[in-house]
């Protein structure tokens, strides 16, 4: 299934018949502000396992972010997050940036195995944000990539479409993708660090 859906104003009604497929335990590809990821929510652990499947990775040992609505709800899932880190994040999200910071025993014990960081995204994107709002808990998101490693990442929804119509319930189309990943933060260690440079500057 595809569905049209537009990042200044996202149709409600439409947003939730997302919200629908996700309690089912559905996989969604959604627009962000950066590349397009493939998804579904974080506590149906045979979805989270069919995401893993697609990318051919074991669930413990992917690389996984969890996207939220806002910054309200990720101490349910981290450790207390220094206050320097939380201005940082304050200044940055929603925005292109990924933050990785210690989780807490709250995450899905699917995740538990290697995980004790947790990778946070709250994209500059609103149809994802109220996605994830009516929901009422994150989304797991892994980026789409491409077989070509020269394109590496798909950009076009009706192409992701056409690629993945087999593998996940739902594919939303917000529109051309871009093909520059998130900035990684790491903020476990003493000094937040950067460990991927993807697209956004981080202002410090």
């Amino acid at each position: 299934m595809l569905i049209r859906l537009y990042d200044e104003n996202p149709n409600l009604k439409e947003i939730l018949k997302v919200v629908e497929i996700l309690r089912d335990g559905g996989v969604i590809i959604f627009p962000t502000d950066t590349i397009y990821g493939i998804g579904c929510d974080i506590t149906k652990s045979k979805a989270v396992e069919r995401v893993a499947r697609i990318k051919n990775v074991k669930p413990e040992k992917a690389a996984f972010s969890f996207i939220f609505y806002d910054l309200s709800n990720i101490s349910d899932y981290c450790k207390p997050i220094p206050n320097s880190v939380f201005k940082l994040m304050k200044k940055n999200l929603p925005g292109p940036f990924t933050f990785i910071l210690n989780a807490n025993s709250n995450i899905p014990k699917l995740f538990r195995n290697n995980k004790k960081s947790i990778g946070i995204r709250i994209p500059q994107n609103n149809i994802i944000r109220e996605i994830v709002k009516e929901l009422g808990n994150p989304i797991l998101s892994t980026s789409v990539k491409d077989e070509d490693t020269i394109i590496e990442y798909t950009t076009d929804p009706e192409l992701i479409h056409e690629k993945f119509t087999d593998l996940v319930d739902l594919v939303i189309d917000g529109g051309f993708g871009g093909n520059i990943p998130s900035t990684v933060i790491d903020c476990i260690g003493n000094e937040p660090l950067i460990t991927r440079y993807g697209k956004g500057e981080l202002i410090e």
